[in-house]
């Protein structure tokens, strides 16, 4: 029987281990995360006083299910990353003015603090711009209903926004700076700001603001090569972005720095990303390997952007465009990116050359945890979608107007907007449509004859009327705002100006708002194939034994999206390159599960074949012409 004393004795070995454990005993409160301190010394970055080199990979937590963030934040470990960094997304947590979401896949400081129990370190990168191939580069739709207000800009309406925005960011995640105890390293001001101007002033005012927000640790900047200069704050550590040339980091951030470093790549790019209808990217590891070597030799920090892009759900891809000498490009929902690790989360060939090299600058007696094996995929079989509804027969009331009402107007984000008007028939007459934002399928008394698409500057169309009074119906989609460069401040989306029938405006509007924030409900009983020829929503359901990753092959359909389980897997299109969407096992029930399909352009295709892998490389121009 033990006595007293020795009781007594092991209470006292147990008090510290259930603190450390967060446990306590009542009235004994845990014992908080021990704070470090993060700084800069003429070289190095310096972790508790001694030297730290930095080895970053980029991964966002919107992109990945959050049921498998954890996976691969062990894959990071794995390959060698001591570090990762994540944006911020304006738009994924303030919806609505005022009213923010910090829940589920948006829930920014589970992610974070989940990467500090797998050892990683973090660097925040919370500017209200993110660029990121998303849509409107992270901004809020809903900033361009405020009239005057002008984003990157000192424009006292978009700073009052902002600085809201960056509290309510501050409240998350400013207690999990390094020198609270959290694994937040760094925190970003701005976004390649010199890429766009040069206003000192307005990078003061973004640095006030996160100071008021609570970021009161190191804060930096970042801008590619030729933009330093124009986009750093004096008194803060300029990054550089898209190089791994040691002398040429050494001179940039030198001249910009007091003659002084630390050094560091915030981003540079083993690969890159996709649009609709131009060629996958991809790039041999063997041409990026000399690079990484020669930069963490060098004793410099780095961050690659991305080491795992994942997928842009949803409809939150973003756009390119530099004006009318240029296309539109509208980016696929795959991002891919041809990154170390692939959209599944698996290791690919770069993720293992990387690896080798990374090995090389493990501090001794460290060496790097096993990979993780490859997730299961399967190709499930393949799915009839007979449940059917015409689009058209499943519109919400609309709203009037004399005149087309813009996306922002209508006060709707995402999606689509179905513009009908009566038109008098007979004869062939053009159809025109000014400052079309996006793609538009045209119908006339609900028959699909044409489509338009701003990537190809589609803007007019013959029409064969009927006699009589004709129905014409245009959805408009769309496609993504741009999120780089100047035409940020020209982002609105729908029928942006005005419609002609043989030059004459057309007037006397309802449009109908289909935001599709939800996944749309078919009904179960099956239906025969719609008689018209215009989109069509179709569904199913599956039984699947046990959950596993996936891909739904859509080259038979046409243009559309995506919904299983009511999670949005994002768009497909058939000209490529993107040919299949990816399923997570984690959105996957054992059991029953349901499948609903929009499809623009064949109503009636049925067949939905899956695999067991992606297809990301295929293009069919063709199907533009559908």
């Amino acid at each position: 029987m033990p006595t007293l004393s020795s009781f007594s004795h092991n209470l006292r070995r147990l008090l510290p281990l259930l603190a450390v454990a967060g446990l306590g005993l009542a009235g004994t409160p845990p014992t908080p995360p021990a704070a470090h301190t993060f700084g800069l010394s003429a070289d190095n970055f310096m972790l508790d006083g001694k030297p730290f080199q930095m080895i970053s990979g980029e991964l966002h937590y919107p992109r990945i299910p959050r049921e498998a963030w954890r996976s691969r934040l062990k894959m990071a470990k794995a390959m060698g990353l001591n570090t990762v960094g994540t944006y911020v997304f304006w738009n994924a947590h303030e919806l609505q003015p005022g009213k923010y979401d910090f829940t589920g896949n948006n829930d920014v400081a589970a992610f974070v603090k989940m990467a500090q129990e797998e050892g990683l370190w973090v660097v925040l990168r919370p500017s209200p711009y993110v660029c990121a191939e998303w849509e409107f580069g992270g901004y809020p739709y809903w900033l361009q209903n405020v009239p005057g207000l002008k984003v990157r800009s000192q424009e006292p309406q978009y700073v009052a926004a902002y600085r809201r925005y960056i509290q309510a960011v501050g409240k998350q995640l400013a207690p999990l700076q390094v020198n609270h105890g959290g694994p937040v390293l760094m925190v970003q001001v701005e976004n390649e700001y010199g890429s766009y101007s040069s206003d000192k002033e307005y990078l003061a005012l973004n640095k006030k603001l996160f100071e008021e927000a609570g970021f009161d640790g190191l804060l930096y900047t970042c801008d590619p090569v030729r933009d330093v200069a124009a986009g750093h704050l004096d008194g803060l550590l300029p990054a550089v972005n898209g190089t791994d040339k040691p002398s040429q980091i050494r001179q940039l951030v030198r001249a910009n720095h007091g003659g002084k470093g630390p050094y560091y790549v915030a981003e540079w790019y083993p690969a890159w990303f996709d649009w609709w209808g131009a060629p996958h990217h991809t790039v041999p590891a063997s041409k990026y390997t000399p690079g990484l070597d020669s930069v963490l030799k060098a004793g410099m920090s780095i961050n690659m952007y991305m080491f795992h892009g994942g997928s842009t759900r949803g409809f939150m891809n973003g756009a390119n465009y530099k004006g009318d000498s240029s296309h539109y490009e509208p980016q696929v929902s795959s991002y891919d990116y041809d990154a170390p690790l692939d959209e599944a989360g698996n290791a690919t060939p770069k993720f293992m050359a990387f690896r080798e090299v990374i090995a090389k600058y493990r501090p001794p007696g460290q060496p790097l945890p096993p990979v993780p094996a490859a997730r299961p995929s399967a190709a499930l079989p393949a799915l009839q979608l007979t449940n059917a509804a015409g689009l058209l027969s499943r519109l919400p009331a609309p709203v009037a107007s004399a005149t087309p009402l813009t996306f922002e107007a209508l006060k709707q984000a995402y999606g689509f907007v179905l513009y009908r008007t009566t038109v008098p028939g007979g004869g062939t007459k053009t159809l025109k449509l000014n400052d079309l934002r996006d793609y538009a399928v045209v119908l006339v008394n609900g028959q699909r004859v044409g489509t338009l698409d701003r990537r190809l500057r589609q803007d007019q169309l013959k029409l064969t009327l009927p006699a009589g009074p004709v129905q014409l119906d245009i959805l408009v989609e769309n496609m993504g705002r741009i999120n780089f460069g100047e035409y940020l401040l020209q982002n609105t989306k729908g029928i942006t100006k005005s419609a002609q029938l043989d030059g004459k405006e057309l007037k006397d509007w309802r449009m109908y708002g289909l935001p599709f924030d939800q996944a749309p409900a078919v009904a179960k009983a099956a239906a025969a194939a719609p008689a018209s020829a215009g989109p069509v929503l179709r569904s199913a359901t599956f039984t699947v034994a046990q959950p596993v990753d996936t891909y739904l092959d859509l080259r038979a359909w046409g243009k559309g999206s995506v919904w299983v389980n009511g999670h949005n897997l994002g768009r497909y299109w058939a000209i490529g390159p993107q040919q299949t969407l990816y399923v997570p096992a984690e959105w996957l029930k054992k059991g029953t599960n349901e499948i609903t399909v929009l499809e623009l352009l064949k109503p009636r295709q049925t067949a939905l074949p899956f695999l067991n892998h992606s297809i990301l490389s295929e293009l069919q121009p063709a199907a533009a012409s559908l």
